[in-house]
């Protein structure tokens, strides 16, 4: 059990809290509740936690989308157009899905629903007997499934994947109803525990047993819920129909294609069940192709893919949601212990060469416009301390296409996120913190650079989250090595690194030393951080952000303030660094290693947007919305804008739509949540643009 359900302690009503994701959620009632424990076996969706309280009415703390259905599961209604409703007396069960865990109410009474501007209100027909239930997004898998080296063995392990689902519906576009896949480790011989079953799918893939094959299709694999079967020729086989899957432009861009366009029709085909939304995607592809949807619904998978993958992807193209995740792994046994992983991420899993064979990028030499003697008061500095190690296998992979790019294997991949199965594995093996708040530490070791400690007043900065946010001067090597020794969520470094280490007041501290860092994520802001970062990876820590040349001081503070402040409002890892990296030049070699998908704290609105506006004339502008998934929040997801008063609900993914506002409309949805703007070419944030003038 990971999510709980308690009596708010500073005000009537409930807090949900989901102490591994470091997330709170707050449900405010008219009076004081006392809750009682209730079983979760009485939800019709699968819970943690359940509690029952008696209440006349609960307000939800954010204009979020509510769907209403019957106790039984039938779809009665939802909210996103923000019309006030009333209904009459049932069995009502309603999911709120701006969360940061999936969370359920179920009562038997009239129900009546209301929008204030922050706000949705419900009321009953009196006090009655509320039951609430939640349940964590996060999840282990089922089990570890040994293999050999020999690749029919690892096709018989991915075969397994598809054990995870939770349907082989097209619901199970929805993120949540993808359970994560078996993990997989090499072994003398192969075995898989006995309660790994692949669902009956009817469908294979042929493939030839090569790394360079079978690792691209791995996520395919799982979603499709199929069997991997060796043969000659690379294809898709469904029940007697058969699709190429070494197409014209390639075994890797055709699987990745199938991946897609299967998803994409689930998506739009999962309309007609549980979730009958105004689907903007749907809206769009519908009139291009001869595709019926109520029949798809109730097809079986194989001639569901048949349907889908009948239709062009020329067609489609241009509607497909951005794809997340682009994953280079290079094509060694080892390295069949990621394909879970990326599996689970839905990634687009391409086998490059070995670093040595591609991009090699040359050592960046200090720019006399940026770099300055370190000791130079009044000027600009860089972030080292003395000798300094050359980089000699920077290079730069292929541009990925899709929104983040991870890299498996040697090397250090110049604008990718450095990954490995051991760092993905911690995330999984998380457990409940025993703190009710959020530990972060900034630790400034040179007097010179005190001004980006003024990052200390980005974190912190949310409602429900409790946060203890600690500023450190000139700490001994003692000092920081019992810092990173200790648990707590994040380090902020900023000093100088340099072949010998960390900089401290009375030395170096050299990470490489270290066995047991319990510091989940970090920053280290200087120069050259590269080595130190993953040595705090390999002993204990999540993730992090390092350098792979040396940093200016003004440069280093320009990326740091807007990174501290992107973790705190929710964004990953490596998608804050993407975002913060554009307030400079691109020269700057900042990159994430370890898990770059690692969140500080859960977004407040359940997706990470950044969107960008530009006046078209005085007073009105055009908004166009990107949106990050997030672990809990990932493919497939469904978002309403609260921009507009339709229903419309979008995909997650890219960038989804461009709203033309005039002002007071522009200014409505920036009251909504403090979030990051591009406005001007730059990055701002929500809030000051209010204060400000448009």
């Amino acid at each position: 059990m990971h999510s709980q359900v308690i009596a708010h302690p500073d005000r009537a009503g409930l807090l949900i809290t989901d102490p591994i994701e470091n997330a709170r959620f707050a449900l405010y009632t008219d009076d004081a509740v006392t809750p009682r424990e209730t079983n979760p076996k009485e939800f019709y969706f699968p819970v943690d936690d359940a509690v029952t309280v008696e209440t006349s009415g609960v307000e939800i703390p954010k204009l979020g989308n509510v769907f209403v259905r019957t106790q039984t599961g039938t779809f009665v209604t939802d909210n996103a157009d923000r019309t006030d409703a009333h209904l009459e007396p049932n069995a009502y069960l309603l999911e709120l899905t701006t969360a940061p865990m999936k969370l359920y109410l179920a009562i038997e009474s009239t129900l009546t629903i209301e929008h204030g501007d922050q706000a949705v209100m419900l009321s009953f027909d009196d006090t009655v007997a509320l039951r609430v239930g939640t349940r964590s997004f996060h999840e282990r898998p089922a089990g570890t499934i040994r293999t050999t080296e020999d690749m029919r063995d690892v096709m018989r392990a991915v075969s397994l994947f598809g054990s995870a689902l939770k349907t082989t519906s097209s619901e199970r576009s929805f993120p949540t109803l993808r359970g994560h896949p078996p993990l997989v480790e090499l072994g003398d011989e192969f075995d898989a525990p006995e309660g790994l079953v692949r669902p009956d799918t009817e469908v294979e893939l042929v493939l030839p047993p090569e790394q360079e094959y079978v690792y691209p299709a791995a996520p395919l694999a799982y979603y499709l819920g199929a069997e991997l079967v060796p043969g000659r020729s690379p294809r898709l086989v469904a029940d007697g129909f058969e699709y190429d899957l070494d197409g014209p432009d390639g075994y890797e861009t055709t699987v990745h294609r199938t991946l897609q366009q299967s998803f994409f029709f689930d998506c739009l085909t999962r309309t007609e069940g549980y979730y009958q939304v105004d689907l903007h995607e749907r809206r769009q592809v519908e009139p291009l192709v001869d595709v019926d949807f109520g029949e798809l619904y109730d097809a079986s998978l194989p001639a569901r893919l048949e349907t889908y993958l009948d239709v062009p992807f020329e067609t489609i193209r241009g509607f497909v949601p951005e794809w997340n995740l682009t994953t280079d792994v290079t094509p060694i046994p080892e390295h069949c212990n990621i394909l879970p992983f990326v599996a689970n991420d839905l990634a687009l899993v391409r086998c490059p060469p070995n670093p040595t064979e591609m991009n090699v990028v040359p050592t960046l030499k200090a720019q006399e416009e940026f770099f300055r003697d370190a000791h130079a008061v009044g000027d600009d500095f860089v972030r080292s301390a003395g000798e300094q190690e050359v980089v000699e296998n920077i290079f730069k992979p292929d541009p990925p296409g899709t929104v983040e790019h991870a890299w498996v294997g040697e090397g250090y991949p110049l604008g990718a996120n450095k990954v490995t199965a051991t760092s993905q594995r911690r995330r999984l093996e998380r457990e409940p913190s025993e703190k009710d708040h959020i530990e972060i530490h900034i630790v400034c070791n040179d007097e010179l650079m005190q001004e980006e400690g003024a990052v200390v007043e980005h974190y912190g900065l949310r409602d429900l989250l409790q946060f203890d946010v600690n500023l450190h001067y000139n700490l001994t090597t003692d000092k920081l090595r019992e810092l990173l020794a200790a648990p707590s969520d994040f380090l902020h470094y900023i000093g100088h690194v340099d072949i010998n280490g960390m900089r401290c007041s009375d030395g170096y501290l050299d990470a490489r030393t270290l066995s047991d860092v319990r510091v989940k994520a970090f920053l280290l802001n200087a120069c050259r951080s590269y080595e130190q970062g993953e040595a705090l990876v390999d002993a204990g820590s999540f993730g992090g952000v390092v350098t792979l040349s040396e940093v200016a001081n003004r440069i280093a503070t320009k990326v740091g303030k807007p990174l501290a402040r992107l973790l705190n409002c929710g964004f990953p890892l490596r998608v804050a660094l993407s975002i913060a990296q554009e307030q400079v030049s691109i020269g700057y070699r900042y990159i994430t290693v370890g898990d770059g998908g690692i969140m500080l704290v859960q977004n407040e609105s359940g997706a990470a947007t950044y969107p960008e506006i530009n006046r078209l004339k005085p007073g009105l502008y055009s908004v166009s919305v990107r949106v990050y998934p997030l672990p809990h929040f990932g493919l497939g997801s469904l978002l309403a804008t609260h921009i507009t008063e339709d229903n419309t609900r979008y995909l997650t993914s890219g960038e989804i739509d461009t709203f033309i506002l005039n002002s007071e409309e522009l200014q409505d949805y920036l009251r909504l949540e403090t979030i990051p703007i591009k406005f001007n070419e730059k990055l701002q944030w929500s809030n000051e643009l209010l204060e400000g003038e448009l």
